[in-house]
């Protein structure tokens, strides 16, 4: 069970909270002027990184309230959350570990049985 501490309501259970992707995606700022390809970028191509990541969750089973998290994707660790209208916090704040709790490379399949 993983807790999640929202900024409003105190700590609950995940179970309430829906995650809403990454966090901090800056809409376009002359959109009549994207081609078909630009717009496809913007709505569907997001960072997935093995790591520490800023993310936006929603309280939907709470205050329904919008809120920041930095989620460390490697152990699940939910390193801080804050209000969307906060400063995000800086991203050497965190420990970036890189590895899995079951200890894969930050890259590839870590089967190192198949040669190149």
């Amino acid at each position: 069970m993983i807790l999640i501490k929202c900024p409003y309501c105190g700590e609950r259970d995940q179970s309430e909270f829906t995650s809403g992707g990454e966090a901090h995606v800056v809409r376009p700022k002359n959109p009549d002027s994207l081609s078909d390809k630009d717009w496809g970028e913007y709505v569907f191509y997001r960072n997935n990184p093995k790591g520490i990541f800023y993310e936006r969750w929603v309280h939907s089973h709470g205050c329904k309230k919008w809120f920041n998290a930095v989620r460390n994707t490697s152990t699940d660790q939910i390193l801080k959350v804050y209000k969307v209208n906060e400063k995000r916090p800086d991203f050497s704040d965190f420990e970036n570990t890189l590895k899995s709790p079951s200890g894969e490379p930050s890259v590839g399949s870590g089967n190192f049985a198949v040669k190149k």
